[in-house]
């Protein structure tokens, strides 16, 4: 009650004027009598010209004209509100996923209904559908969504592949032993195979990059253990550890925040024995890595992995786009790809996290039937040309996006966990991000979370909380009290039988 008490207070402000940015020919359409005008907000100046695009291509098929608003993103929900109590609201707008919570209990935002016989499960991938959820109602339609992966230097992975399966050649003639009457063969100038480079077919070699992709943190640091790295190569992992977005996939299989949808308050797990495991296996990859925080930042990574001073590193959908324009410009010698965030280990999971920004009908609009339409057709019907105008990447199942990388990026995106949109947590972020930071440092991870964990359940009940203090099995302790018990029982069993 008081969280909704204090969202209603956050939503009574004062009259403020609207930075609408509308071109001449809309203002036109808003005395045009011949069609219904919708207006749709949105403040990412990116979106602009495909929004214009779409509104163009459903007026032709709808007696509607739609009329997109590039708004300020500052206090931007807030304007909403205060134009919807006026008169002047906009019918539907883009909005992140994490502030749909506010938009609800603010009465901006209502169920949506999807066209008949749509089943939208079918239409847009889960995680889209689990951001745009709250309390079990469907608010918002997802758009586009931004995550993190796996970003790798393919021609790295490939000449290593191709090493390989040459010493694997090597080696097999050599066990059947065959290498020796190769050298023979070719120290008489008859035709041997000894300094004859091997053939192998494009399935073999992309079979033998496959397997050196990691599936585990640990696999990296095996990578890194015996690459014989290219002189310009200097370092195999390197990823921006100051940035929570690039980090979290560490945690995000073992910390639960609001359940799968992000909203139930009931539903948190901060500080249990698997988050404890994964910071210390965070923690662990300073010493091995030795990663600079001072001198750390997302868009110089991105730079030394453009110049292959790097092998892997953890990157958001961004990079394809940056890649694909410097390639074309020369900028980018190499080739690139993307896999699936690795897990910590064989027994250790990890998720990335994701944002899945939404089209939300007003809840204050005269025109919903008519912008929950548009709004289907914004997010499922017009998405084959988001990406090349706009650089983002669709919510929807099945979406050409033109490039391999991206489709990578949607199973991340599917596997990942949504930003949770609880109101009452909404500084979760920044105090996880400190915990990374300090614990990357050397803190006690086990103290980080607990204390973690105490402020965020305090914050939900209105009360101190404290978390009974955890303490952790480690394997060699399992496999130790596994030989205990069998002792025990061996000894128990031993004497019921002379009992008998």
């Amino acid at each position: 009650a008081v969280g909704i008490i204090a969202i209603a207070a956050a939503l009574t402000f004062g009259t403020a004027k609207s930075g609408r940015q509308v071109t001449e020919k809309q203002e036109n359409t808003v005395f045009t009598k011949e069609k219904e005008t919708l207006y749709l907000w949105y403040t990412d100046e990116a979106l602009t010209s495909y929004l214009s695009s779409a509104a163009v291509t459903y007026n032709e098929n709808h007696d509607v004209r739609v009329v997109p608003v590039l708004e300020s993103g500052l206090e931007y929900l807030e304007k909403i509100n205060q134009n919807s109590l006026e008169a002047d609201a906009p019918d539907l707008y883009i909005l992140g996923h994490d502030s749909l919570e506010k938009a609800y209990l603010a009465g901006l935002a209502n169920e949506v209904t999807p066209p008949d016989r749509i089943v939208m499960e079918d239409e847009y991938i889960g995680t889209g559908l689990q951001a745009a959820t709250y309390k079990d109602k469907l608010i918002g339609y997802p758009f586009y969504f931004e995550t993190s992966a796996l970003l790798y230097n393919k021609t790295y992975i490939r000449d290593l592949a191709k090493s390989r399966l040459e010493a694997e050649a090597v080696q097999a003639k050599e066990d059947a032993g065959l290498l020796e009457e190769d050298k023979i063969e070719a120290l008489e100038g008859t035709e041997g195979s000894a300094d004859k480079e091997e053939q192998f077919t494009e399935e073999q070699i992309s079979a033998k990059m496959q397997e050196l992709l990691p599936d585990t943190i640990e696999d990296i640091r095996t990578f890194a253990d015996s690459y014989d790295a290219p002189q310009q190569v200097e370092g195999v992992f390197k990823w921006d550890v100051t940035d929570i977005f690039y980090n979290y996939f560490f945690v995000g299989d073992a910390i639960r925040m609001g359940g799968e949808a992000g909203w139930d308050t009931s539903q948190i797990d901060i500080y249990n024995e698997n988050a404890i495991k994964s910071m210390e296996a965070y923690q662990e990859l300073n010493q091995f890595f030795s990663i600079d925080t001072s001198q750390i930042r997302y868009e110089g990574i991105l730079d030394e992995f453009m110049a292959g001073k790097m092998v892997f590193t953890v990157a958001t959908t961004d990079a394809v786009f940056a890649l694909e324009h410097a390639m074309a410009d020369g900028l980018f010698e190499y080739e690139y790809g993307i896999a699936v965030t690795p897990d910590i280990n064989d027994k250790m999971k990890t998720r990335s996290l994701s944002v899945t920004n939404c089209v939300v009908v007003n809840g204050y609009s005269e025109k919903k039937e008519v912008a929950n339409d548009f709004a289907y057709f914004l997010t499922n019907e017009y998405t084959d040309i988001l990406y090349a105008r706009t650089g983002k990447v669709s919510a929807a199942k099945d979406v050409d996006y033109g490039y391999e990388a991206l489709e990578q990026f949607a199973k991340e995106y599917e596997k990942s966990i949504s930003m949770p949109k609880m109101l009452e947590t909404s500084n979760f972020w920044v105090q996880l991000e400190v915990s990374f930071s300090e614990i990357w440092n050397g803190a006690d991870a086990n103290s980080e979370l607990k204390e973690l964990s105490e402020q965020i359940k305090s914050q939900i009940t209105g009360e101190a909380y404290e978390e009974e203090y955890l303490e952790v099995t480690y394997e060699e302790q399992e496999q130790e009290e596994e030989y205990v018990d069998e002792e025990y029982f061996e000894e128990n069993t031993l004497e019921g039988s002379e009992g008998e």
